[in-house]
C-alpha cells in the first residue's frame, strides 16, 4: 500500500513550546527613497543616503557569483525577534445559582474545588529587516501575534524592547518599532523587476541560530497558498517562490538581490516535513511597500478592490467548463460585483483581464499582487478581452463598502466583536446603572483570545464604572499593557474578571 505524500505550508517562525503547521491545500524608480518616521530621502545619481547598509552593486557577471558585498549590506540591517506571550486556561466561566445554595450557604465550590486558573508562557522566534535609521521594522504578523512582550536583538547584539505599531493579517505583515538612532537599514527594490531565474539572498535568524544567508534563484512569481485565508476574511497573496534555504525563524527577513536591495519579507515555505525542501515564499516588496505607508499615515490599510470574481488556481477543466470559463492568457472574470470598481467602469462578466497599468497578468494572484500596491481611489488603466479584442479603460478603485472614504480604525476593532450598550431592563436586572454587551466575537482579535462568551455585559474596566460604549472605548484608549474587565452574564451569579492583554491595541498615528 502506498501512502499519499501530505504537503504542509509552514508559517516560518520558530516556536521554543508550540510549533504551528498550517497545511492544506507604482512605486517611482528613482533615487528617492521612502521611509516611515522621516521625510523622503533624495539623492544625486548614483549617490546613497547615509545611513544606507547597502552599496553600489556590482553588475553583470559579477553580481551573479560574488553575493559577499549583498550579504554585507544585509546583514547588519536583520534583527532576531523574540516574544512571550502567556496564555490563559482557566475554569472561570459563568454557572447558575447551585442548587444547594440555600442548604449549605457556607460552601464555597471555589474553595473546594481549587482555581483551575493557570498562565501558560509560550515563546517563539522571526526575524525582521531594519526600513529606517530612527528603528522602524517590518515583520510578519504571525511572528508577533498575540505577543505580550517583543524584544528585538541586533546583529550587533544591543538588545531592544519593540513597540507594535500596527498589523495587517492580510498580507501577513506587521511594522514594530524600537527607540533607536542611526541604525543601518534597507532600501526597497522593486519587485515587478524581479525575474525567474534571478540570483537572491534569504536573511534571517533561522533555527535560533545567528544571522545567516542563503543563496537561490526566484523560481516563480505569483504564488497563492491559501495561508493568509487563515488570518484574514480578506486575503492577498502573491508570493515570490524561491528555493533559497529558508527554515522556521527566518519569518519576516529580507529577500534582496544581488545589489543588495529588499525585494520581499520571507513568510513560508512548502514541506513534507516541517523543515526546508526546496521551496520558500516571500511577499513582494512592492505590497510590503504599500502595507508599511498605509499602517504609518492611517494607522490601518487602505484596501483597494478591482470588484470582480475570478477561478481559484488548479481549477479542474471539468470546473471550468461548469463555470463556462474560457481558455486565455489573463483572469477570467466570473462575476461583477455591483457597485463595484469593475461594475462602474464597465468590466463584464466573461471578459479576461490582461494587464494592470501595463503589467501582464496571467492568474488571479498576479491581478491581486498589483491591485494590493494601490488605494481607494487610485485610477488604474486595466486591459481586457472581449470577443478576441483587447480594450484598455481607467477603473477608479474602491474600498470593500464600495466608496472612495479613507477607512478609519479604533481600539474597538482590534477586540474582534460587536458590542451593545445594554437597555434599562437589562442593566435593572443585574442591578447596575448601565454597560457594554459583547454580542459576538470573531475568529480573530483579543476577545478569541481569552476566556469570554458571547452575552458577556462588562461593567467596569480597570476600576471604573462602565455605561456605555463611548465610555468603555475612552477608558481602551487610555490604558496601556493589560487592562482588567468585570462583567455579568445574566442569568448567572457573580461578577467574572477577564484580563486583557493590549499590546495589540498600540497604535502608532502618524
Amino acid at each position: 500500500m502506498k501512502m499519499k505524500q501530505v504537503l504542509a505550508i509552514v508559517l516560518i517562525s520558530a516556536g521554543t513550546t508550540l510549533a504551528t503547521l498550517w497545511g492544506y491545500n507604482r512605486f517611482v524608480k528613482s533615487d528617492t527613497y521612502l521611509y516611515p518616521g522621516n521625510a523622503p530621502v533624495t539623492t544625486e545619481q548614483g549617490k546613497t543616503p547615509a545611513n544606507y547598509a547597502g552599496f553600489d552593486g556590482a553588475t553583470g557577471a559579477a553580481a551573479s557569483i560574488d553575493f559577499t558585498q549583498a550579504a554585507s549590506a544585509a546583514v547588519p540591517a536583520t534583527v532576531h525577534i523574540k516574544t512571550k506571550v502567556t496564555r490563559m486556561a482557566t475554569n472561570n466561566l459563568p454557572r447558575r445559582s447551585s442548587p444547594f445554595g440555600d442548604m449549605f450557604p457556607d460552601l464555597d465550590m471555589e474553595d473546594l474545588f481549587g482555581d483551575r486558573s493557570r498562565s501558560m508562557p509560550q515563546s517563539a522566534s522571526g526575524s525582521g529587516a531594519i526600513i529606517s535609521e530612527d528603528g522602524y521594522i517590518v515583520t510578519n504578523n504571525h511572528v508577533i501575534d498575540g505577543a505580550d512582550e517583543i524584544n528585538v536583538t541586533l546583529n550587533n547584539k544591543k538588545t531592544f524592547k519593540a513597540k507594535l505599531v500596527g498589523t495587517d493579517p492580510s498580507t501577513d505583515l506587521a511594522v514594530i518599532k524600537i527607540e533607536a538612532k542611526g541604525l543601518p537599514f534597507l532600501l526597497y527594490g522593486n519587485s515587478d523587476d524581479i525575474k525567474v531565474g534571478q540570483w537572491v539572498l534569504a536573511v534571517g535568524y533561522p533555527l535560533t541560530l545567528e544571522t545567516t544567508v542563503t543563496a537561490g534563484i526566484i523560481s516563480a512569481k505569483g504564488r497563492t497558498l491559501e495561508i493568509n485565508r487563515r488570518q484574514s476574511t480578506t486575503p492577498v497573496e502573491s508570493f515570490l517562490q524561491t528555493d533559497a534555504a529558508v527554515n522556521p525563524g527566518n519569518s519576516g527577513g529580507p529577500l534582496i538581490t544581488t545589489e543588495g536591495k529588499m525585494i520581499g519579507i520571507n513568510s513560508a515555505i512548502a514541506s513534507p516535513t516541517g523543515a526546508f525542501a526546496g521551496y520558500s515564499f516571500t511577499i513582494p516588496v512592492n505590497i510590503v511597500k504599500k502595507i508599511i505607508a498605509d499602517i504609518m499615515k492611517f494607522g490601518t490599510v487602505q484596501r483597494a478592490f478591482l470588484g470582480i470574481q475570478y477561478p481559484r488556481e488548479n481549477l479542474s477543466e471539468e470546473a471550468k467548463q461548469q463555470s463556462g470559463i474560457k481558455e486565455g492568457e489573463g483572469v477570467y472574470v466570473m462575476e461583477v460585483t455591483k457597485d463595484g470598481a469593475a461594475s462602474a467602469a464597465g468590466i463584464k462578466k466573461g471578459d479576461i483581464i490582461t494587464k494592470v497599468n501595463g503589467m501582464a497578468v496571467t492568474s488571479g494572484p498576479e491581478m491581486v499582487g498589483q491591485i494590493a500596491t494601490y488605494r481607494p481611489g487610485d485610477k488604474v488603466a486595466i486591459s481586457y478581452l472581449r470577443d478576441g479584442k483587447e480594450t484598455t479603460i481607467n477603473v477608479v478603485l474602491r474600498n470593500v463598502s464600495g466608496n472612495t472614504d479613507v477607512v478609519k480604525t479604533s481600539v474597538l476593532d482590534k477586540l474582534g466583536a460587536d458590542l451593545q450598550t445594554i437597555n434599562k431592563d437589562v442593566a435593572k436586572e443585574l442591578g447596575v446603572n448601565g454597560g457594554v454587551e459583547v454580542r459576538s466575537i470573531g475568529t480573530t482579535g483579543l476577545f478569541s483570545r481569552v476566556r469570554i462568551q458571547e452575552g458577556y455585559v462588562i461593567i467596569k474596566a480597570n476600576g471604573k464604572e462602565v455605561k456605555d460604549v463611548a465610555e468603555f472605548k475612552k477608558i481602551l484608549e487610555e490604558a496601556s499593557g493589560s487592562i482588567k474587565l468585570e462583567g455579568m452574564y445574566p442569568g448567572y451569579d457573580g461578577v467574572y474578571p477577564i484580563v486583557i492583554n493590549l499590546n495589540a491595541l498600540q497604535i502608532l498615528l502618524t
